[in-house]
């Protein structure tokens, strides 16, 4: 590993001691199996556990605790989330969703980032600085809004979309009750539900995951290029693509999966039994932990894409996600910044920055002022 992957990781670690320290020095410790359980809990860190628990080991998709879960939460209790479905309403929804985010559908949206990135960084042009997750949040907002044909504020949106998944894992967080959590939550999906004209669930469901991944991975993604001095891949249209494949996979917006078994199976060769809860740890399945990223010798694609999940219930925005990424990186790296400040989320849904300012690094000869 070299120095400036060091310092990338370094970094990137900050966000995850900011929000759970906890529950990630424990997903550390415990890393070294691909399959382990304590008590009642399953932890599973392998690549092809990882994968046989989310394509053939049944799963209670409305339990508390869970994603599905979560997802109803933060929505006021709606079913229908996609992430709680099961069977032939989940894939009608999913081929409801094929024409937004399918190629056709992000090439249009693509028109909408575009512009708001170039608006959004030429301070850098000036020799100002950049915040990256202001901007991450109004292009997760305007490409929402797109996508539901809603006149919302994108930046409103965004925040009432971060809020709602925010005051929902804080509910479902271990530990004694927090007093004016449910009441929280509940003003936070009243909010979202308000902005987006009393949308159906699956609309508000894709609110806030296409919010709250974008506006944790994007930050990320653009902090460890910078750290780990990978502008001169970000330029070449080459390898451009493959670098954002590679950052969103040590980056792992979504790092852990909570699920809960909804019959006994086997995952790993560790028997698991109807009701017990299992920690899916997307980033080491992923190798996130071992693999520095890298466009010219990246990681496989069955391994890479398991950030998304595997089977039926696979992100739905992975296309989207990384063509997002490789038009930020893309725009990005004539300046080849610098980080100047960055401050992890502490109470966000997902691991991130709450500030990443950037700034154009001089150019060669030149010193600065």
């Amino acid at each position: 590993m070299s120095t400036l992957q060091r310092r990338a990781r370094s970094r990137d670690r900050r966000v995850y001691l900011g929000s759970h320290p906890l529950l990630f020095g424990l997903l550390a410790a415990t890393r070294g199996r691909g399959v382990r359980r304590l008590g009642g809990t399953v932890l599973v860190h392998g690549a092809e556990a990882y994968r046989e628990a989310l394509t053939r080991l049944p799963l209670d998709r409305t339990a508390a605790g869970t994603t599905g879960g979560a997802a109803r939460e933060a929505l006021g209790g709606a079913g229908g989330v996609l992430f709680d479905q099961e069977g032939g309403g989940h894939r009608a929804d999913r081929r409801g969703l094929s024409e937004g985010l399918g190629a056709a559908g992000v090439e249009r949206l693509r028109e909408v980032w575009r512009p708001l990135l170039v608006r959004g960084l030429a301070p850098l042009g000036r020799g100002g600085e950049v915040e990256v997750v202001a901007l991450a949040r109004e292009l997760a907002g305007s490409v929402v809004c797109a996508l539901l044909d809603c006149a919302a504020d994108p930046r409103a949106l965004a925040e009432a979309a971060a809020e709602a998944a925010a005051a929902s894992v804080r509910d479902h967080l271990p530990g004694p009750p927090r007093p004016g959590a449910a009441a929280g939550a509940a003003r936070a999906a009243e909010r979202l539900r308000g902005l987006l004209g009393d949308a159906d669930p699956l609309s508000a469901m894709l609110a806030v995951a296409a919010v709250n991944t974008t506006v944790a991975a994007l930050p990320r993604a653009v902090a460890w290029c910078a750290d780990a001095g990978l502008w001169e891949q970000a330029a070449d249209a080459e390898l451009r693509p493959r670098l954002a494949g590679e950052l969103l996979r040590v980056t792992a917006a979504s790092p852990v999966l909570p699920r809960v078994a909804a019959a006994d199976g086997v995952v790993g060769g560790c028997p698991v039994r109807g009701g017990d809860r299992l920690l899916l740890v997307a980033r080491h399945a992923a190798q996130a932990h071992r693999r520095d990223p890298d466009g010219r010798s990246p990681v496989g694609p069955a391994v890479a894409r398991l950030v998304f999940g595997a089977g039926p219930h696979a992100c739905p925005g992975a296309r989207l996600a990384t063509l997002q990424l490789a038009d930020t990186l893309a725009a990005l790296a004539p300046y080849r910044p610098v980080v100047t400040t960055a401050r992890p989320a502490r109470r966000a849904a997902l691991p991130g920055w709450r500030t990443l300012n950037l700034r154009a690094a001089p150019l060669p000869g030149k010193a600065e002022a």
